[in-house]
């Protein structure tokens, strides 16, 4: 399993924190450090909803204007590999699925 994200996002904490506490096992993966590519970025809008994916309430979308541009799928997958900040955080990829932002509902019926 591995959890993207950032450190310092409130999202990604509770993710980790609910893994930890679950004794589930994982890899960490920055964003900071590590920026996704466009083919991992389509292979995650395979399996979710590129609405769910694409932060479009985050403050990078508000402060680069992306709502004036109207940008169609493929043009949110590259400003989400360019601006990772862009992505709703944590995605976790398991098994086969990817599973986007954190709901401790979810995490329990899917990871558990």
């Amino acid at each position: 399993m591995k959890v993207y994200g950032i450190k310092n996002c409130n999202s990604v904490k509770k993710a980790v924190k609910f893994l930890k506490e679950n004794s589930i096992p994982f890899e960490f993966v920055d964003f900071k450090e590590t920026k996704p590519t466009k083919e991992k970025i389509k292979e995650w809008t395979e399996k979710s909803d590129i609405k769910k994916l694409f932060n479009s309430r985050s403050t990078t979308y508000k402060n680069l204007k992306l709502k004036e541009l109207n940008l169609d799928d493929e043009a949110k997958i590259e400003w989400m590999a360019k601006e990772p900040l862009l992505i709703k955080r944590p995605v976790i990829e398991y098994k086969e699925k990817v599973l986007v932002g954190f709901d401790e509902q979810t995490y329990k019926k899917e990871l558990l």
